[in-house]
């Protein structure tokens, strides 16, 4: 009997295309990350005084900011990926319930929610075949 699951696994569980695969799942979930990160440096006063105005210390701006770039650029690559989408995991379930709590902010808050979710795959499956990680582990 023809099953479709089957069907797509075995042609995303081939060398070829999972190594792809994997690759541009890092670069969609990365993307988002580096753009973020990179935008708050530039309105750096403007992102530290919306923290405050939600209870947080502007001074916790530089490590979002790292996380957010620094992080991103790590999942890009695929370098010291399960460590990295760990802290993004906690990152965004946390930035959810911080600043997308309120009903309006619920298509944000399920973003940071999915968000979490693909990291998640990230700390059990790890970066893939074309990452820095696989190199290093060799």
């Amino acid at each position: 009997m023809f099953n479709p699951n089957l069907w797509v696994k075995n042609i995303v569980t081939q060398q070829g295309p999972e190594a792809t695969i994997s690759l541009v799942g890092r670069v969609f979930l990365a993307y988002l990350f580096i753009v973020a990160g990179w935008g708050k440096i530039g309105g750096y006063a403007g992102t530290a005084a919306y923290m405050e105005s939600k209870g947080l210390p502007g001074d916790l701006l530089i490590l979002v900011i790292l996380l957010e770039l620094g992080g991103g650029l790590a999942i890009l690559l695929g370098f010291q990926t399960r460590v990295v989408a760990l802290f993004l995991v906690l990152f965004n379930i946390l930035t959810a319930f911080m600043f997308h709590g309120a009903p309006e902010e619920a298509t944000s808050f399920m973003k940071n929610i999915a968000l979490a979710g693909g990291f998640l795959y990230l700390v059990v499956y790890g970066a893939g075949r074309l990452s820095i990680d696989h190199f290093l582990e060799k």
